[in-house]
């Protein structure tokens, strides 16, 4: 089932519905979004992904979540053919991004009785969202919603909640149905992946996108995670997890489970962490939070982001305090009393040697950023990096100079480890590793999409071919290069070569360190157009188009695997150059 296409000059995107029972007096709507390519950041979709409802019948009757408006020609009347919509008696609304709350004004036109359940965040969102009188019911960790036994299959269903703030948003609530054992958990635990499976019954296909997914969206709350988790282990058995994105959760729920225990955990290790502050719902506060504190993720460094809204005033001044880096937006000019207040926590809980830095939230009433910023110089903390500046609509360049900017506040806190780091390898091992050899080469990526272009480079020289038929190579990425994020799978990129008798000039222009958003090809000859992935270099040796088809997970490199599709040599007679090492545990 396909909704029109609003503009038909252009290709009509592939939206499906699907609609099952996956257990007792349950029913599961789900949307596919077959053709989705981007979701928040650079979060780069390469299996589209689906919007999921669910319908509830007790003695009285319960829906979980809506859909996206895009499928509102379609949705709608898909729900209707299950039930008259004026029988809903409540709309559990797990969190209020668009995504899953984009029909529910709809929904309240149909049934102006239906009662609204949700964390008191959530409520006070949607009032702002849909822009009509509704019924609610706010409701924490320990409530219960009573749907009654259902006539026909004698199953009493009985709901209750658990708070998960920052999964991602604030005002994320889990929800257990005591009658089927199935936990709702909206954006935890889900992915993008858009396919007619209902559930995970192939793990090997659905594990890189779960992964990615929780590396975006999930792992910099981790903390928050294994709140939830803990909450989780509070409950009877839970034999599926209702995701929000992607297919159920059930015949390898134990392995999906360990993997958020385990992913969380190993981020939470030690004290040290870096406090993202956001506004959330306030201009493009939470998308830009979400790019700085990725970064820092990326640099093996903690990051925890705090909600100056929702965020209740002990909390926050703890958090702030505690942390080792705080990051802040600019907040909104006539900001309300409440927001006054958590600015001021804010303020006052700074402490003397943290690092600080702050970014335009651009909402369109922001205090000035330089205000901000001199606010923060005034109470003595040093400079984590200059005010990120947002003077449009926020673009692809925008968000990756957030990443960016992060990563190099993540490798300032983490600079004490990683020398560490260095020096524990055994002396003979670390000169052995040493005289491990390879060529020298750069590494170029260029994106352009509907957020803007984003374009990168590196040195590698952990380069090696992989495979004859199809030819491909293994290109080993650092987890903190910017570059990282411009080579997901699918994504194309060029891997320059460089000659033996003229690499220097290129060997220190692109190991200089450049500031967050700068352009690494500034001042140095390219041949745009040679290839499809990236600028191919003019004073390479030659250059080899490169398609990602694989990505190995080690404990600081990405192993990339990539086919190669094009590629050209400028001088026959030349050598590639030669990079030889000294020691084994650092570049």
């Amino acid at each position: 089932m396909a909704s029109a296409n609003p503009n038909p000059q252009l290709p009509s995107p592939r939206l499906g519905l699907q609609c099952e029972s996956i257990a007792t007096d349950t029913t599961t709507i789900r949307s596919l979004d077959w053709d989705r390519s981007r979701f928040d950041i650079e979060f780069g979709l390469r299996n589209g992904t689906t919007y999921n409802a669910f319908l509830i019948r007790g003695a009285k009757t319960a829906l979980i979540d809506t859909s996206h408006l895009k499928f509102e020609t379609t949705w709608l009347p898909l729900l209707q053919s299950q039930i008259d919509p004026v029988a809903i008696d409540y709309l559990i609304v797990s969190h209020t991004e668009p995504d899953h709350s984009g029909l529910i004004g709809h929904l309240i036109d149909l049934n102006p009785a239906m009662e609204i359940v949700g964390s008191k965040v959530a409520i006070q969102f949607l009032e702002d969202q849909v822009h009509r009188p509704f019924q609610s019911r706010a409701v924490k960790s320990g409530d219960t919603l009573e749907l009654g036994v259902n006539p026909d299959s004698g199953v009493e269903h009985r709901f209750e909640f658990l708070s998960a703030p920052n999964l991602h948003w604030p005002d994320t609530i889990f929800s257990f149905d005591h009658g089927t054992g199935i936990l709702y958990t909206c954006d935890a635990f889900g992915l993008h992946y858009c396919s007619d499976e209902l559930f995970d019954s192939d793990p090997g296909a659905i594990a890189p996108d779960y992964r990615f997914y929780y590396d975006c969206l999930m792992g910099p709350n981790a903390r928050s995670v294994l709140q939830a988790l803990k909450r989780m282990d509070g409950l009877p058995e839970i034999n599926t997890i209702a995701v929000g994105h992607g297919p159920l959760l059930r015949h390898h729920l134990g392995l999906w489970v360990e993997d958020y225990r385990t992913w969380s955990s190993d981020r939470s290790k030690g004290e040290s962490y870096a406090a993202v502050c956001y506004v959330s719902q306030y201009g493009f506060c939470d998308r830009l939070s979400q790019a700085i504190a990725r970064g820092i993720s990326k640099a093996g460094a903690q990051v925890q982001l705090v909600d100056l809204r929702a965020t209740d005033a002990q909390e926050l001044s703890a958090l702030i305090g505690e942390a080792d880096a705080v990051v802040v937006p600019t907040w909104p000019a006539k900001a309300d009393a409440d927001m006054q207040a958590s600015v001021g926590t804010l303020l006052a809980a700074l402490k003397p040697k943290q690092w600080v830095a702050c970014y335009d939230a651009f909402g369109g009433n922001d205090e000035p950023i330089d205000t901000v910023a001199s606010q923060l110089r005034g109470l003595g903390q040093k400079e984590a990096f200059e005010p990120l500046r947002i003077r449009q609509v926020p673009a692809g360049s925008d968000y990756q100079r957030c990443d960016e900017a992060g990563t190099d506040l993540g490798q300032l806190l983490t600079k004490a480890k990683t020398i560490a780091a260095m020096k524990a390898l055994d002396g003979d091992l670390d000169r052995a590793l040493g005289r491990l050899s390879g060529g020298l080469y750069v590494v170029t990526a260029r994106q352009t999409d509907d957020d803007g272009t984003r374009s990168s480079a590196m040195v590698a020289s952990w380069v090696s071919q992989a495979s004859f038929n199809p030819p491909g190579i293994t290109v080993a990425v650092a987890k903190d290069r910017a570059i990282e994020a411009l080579m997901q799978v699918d994504d194309r990129f060029v891997l320059n070569i460089l000659r033996e008798d003229n690499h220097q000039d290129l060997m220190r222009h692109f190991l200089k360190r450049f500031p967050p958003g700068a352009d690494r090809f500034a001042g140095v000859t390219t041949l745009d157009g040679a290839a499809s992935g990236g600028p191919v270099l003019g004073d390479a040796l030659a250059f080899l188009g490169c398609r990602v088809v694989q990505r190995l997970e080690g404990p600081d490199h990405w192993i990339i695997y990539a086919e190669v599709e094009q590629g050209n040599v400028s001088d026959t007679e030349s050598s590639t150059a030669v990079h030889h090492r000294k020691v084994g545990n650092h570049y």
